[in-house]
């Protein structure tokens, strides 16, 4: 029997992404032409996999979080209602679209939870989520000029739909858009500790062994959504049907986006917006302890693709090879450039504190940057620069230039010394916005430093030096699926040399200042 490349894409996903189970459908021109499940939806119980199995669906809920808010013409008494949820915040608040579109400025809650000291699997819900977004005094930049990850703005905008509705969270998804959608069974799952069919996620790997994911958050319009495979299609197929109508709820969704100088952005209304094999593609991935899923849509070509896993194989490029399939694009072959080493070394972003690493790929091929969490890879390495259209380097006088559109950033790096300063850095370093405690303990290369705070105190994590006065605190497991990966500490001395403080700052949550603390 001869498969057709959709088919054999489809049949070669639990060996390519292996893990205990999973599901995935391509939908073409509103008809379902691939669909698939396999494996265990828990292993444990020896549950299978099916297309009705109840999955983790993350942060697509983002879309549909957005989809409520679209419902709403007159969206100012939601810019009233998150300047309430900011009460001590030292300047303008963002607007209710500023969150939809990831513009808001505000850093994100659970990587800040980890600077209250919260360990890694604690229970984080509702109040605790209030306790850390109402202590915000300042934003990391100013709304609607920048774009940054952050996932209290959803759970915000659900919040105020709850507040001005008068209505649950719940309900609202359950009235307009599932039942409206034929979603038969999606529902809003808040508490990751279980699915009510028993379907578990997991971590690890066929070399480590798998084990089942222990996750302690609740979610709502941020990451909230559990839905079966035929409720994704059945949201697929809705999309398709009003593909024609410009006010369809995902066409307006959809929309051109903007950032306030007028520089077109590649996120809003919870989708990301860019390009998949050269064609224009809207979507969202979704990510958890045990938990991968990702859609990718082809307007266009009236294409839309869904892949679940309840373990943490790469989604978005099972996603990306059904697509290929589907459309019938050929793989195509990477060139091997070693390009030059001028670009290699350890950098500061002296603008937000923040720290990026170059390193070369495992292949020697590429380019590695740590700058964000997870580390990018970038192609095309040459001797000036590398990158491509999410994130340029180019040569500089001082440095190197960093260009990263989705942002509508500009950065200038400073390089590093190699030489480092490892003088009296232990001892404590207080933060007053946040009232969180970083501590310092050991000297020359055996450091460790941990945060506490409101939320409990955190581990001890050995300090990694990168040069000069600046070092990194790995923080590799967080709350949620996607971790800080590395806080970035640059100490501040004063002209006797005596140390003063320090800035810390990921991508997700930058430029917080910790006062040393006088012994």
């Amino acid at each position: 029997m001869i498969l057709s490349p959709l088919e054999q894409a489809l049949a070669t996903l639990p060996s390519a992404y292996p893990g205990p189970g999973g599901a995935a459908a391509v939908i073409k021109d509103g008809q379902v032409i691939g669909r698939h499940s396999w494996g265990f939806a828990n292993a444990e119980t020896r549950l299978p996999f099916t297309p009705q199995t109840l999955f983790r669906l993350c942060s697509i809920t983002k879309q549909f979080t957005c989809a409520l808010l679209d419902e709403f013409a007159d969206k100012s008494p939601f810019d009233a209602a998150i300047a309430g949820y900011l009460p001590k915040l030292e300047e303008a608040p963002p607007g209710i679209m500023d969150l939809a579109h990831n513009q808001s400025g505000l850093r994100d809650y659970w990587a800040v939870a980890m600077l209250h000291g919260a360990p890694t699997e604690s229970g984080f819900g509702a109040s605790e989520a209030h306790r850390v977004i109402s202590g915000t005094r300042s934003l990391h930049f100013r709304p609607g000029t920048a774009y940054s990850y952050v996932n209290q703005n959803f759970f915000l905008i659900s919040e105020a739909l709850e507040a001005l509705s008068g209505r649950s969270f719940a309900e609202l998804l359950r009235t307009k858009l599932f039942e409206r959608h034929g979603m038969n069974t999606a529902f809003l799952a808040a508490d990751t500790q279980a699915m009510p069919d028993g379907t578990q996620g997991y971590e690890g790997s066929e070399a480590t062994g798998y084990r089942p994911a222990v996750n302690h958050i609740f979610w709502t319009g941020d990451a909230g959504l559990g839905a079966s495979l035929d409720d994704m299609i059945a949201w697929e197929l809705a999309i398709d049907t009003q593909r024609d109508d410009p006010q369809g709820f995902y066409n307006r969704l959809s929309a051109p986006v903007t950032f306030r100088d007028g520089t077109p952005a590649r996120y809003g209304h919870g989708l990301q917006r860019g390009t998949l094999f050269g064609r224009t593609m809207t979507g969202h991935g979704g990510a958890l302890r045990g938990w991968r899923s990702h859609r990718p849509h082809l307007a266009k070509e009236r294409l839309s693709v869904v892949v679940m896993f309840n373990h943490m194989s790469e989604a978005h490029s099972a996603a990306a090879s059904l697509a290929a399939a589907a459309l019938d694009i050929a793989p195509v072959s990477q060139e091997e450039n070693p390009g030059n080493r001028a670009l290699l070394g350890h950098y500061l972003d002296k603008k937000t504190g923040l720290s990026a690493s170059v390193t070369p790929s495992a292949s020697g091929t590429k380019l590695s940057l740590r700058y964000a969490y997870p580390p990018e890879t970038l192609d095309l390495w040459t001797q000036n620069g590398a990158g491509r259209e999410g994130t340029r380097l180019s040569l500089s006088d001082e440095g190197l230039t960093m260009t990263r559109p989705l942002e509508n950033r500009i950065i200038q790096l400073r390089c590093l010394a190699e030489r480092i300063r490892h003088d009296g850095l232990a001892g404590r370093y207080h933060c007053p916005e946040l009232d969180s405690v970083l501590t310092l303990e050991g000297a020359e290369g055996a450091v460790y430093g941990g945060f506490s705070g409101m939320l409990g105190q955190g581990r001890m994590e050995r300090l990694q030096p990168l040069g000069d006065d600046v070092w990194l605190i790995p923080c590799l497991r967080a709350l949620d699926h996607s971790p800080p990966g590395y806080w970035t500490l640059a100490f501040q001395r004063d002209e006797t040399g005596t140390l003063t403080g320090v800035r810390v700052g990921c991508w997700l949550a930058r430029d917080l200042f910790y006062r040393r603390c006088q012994e």
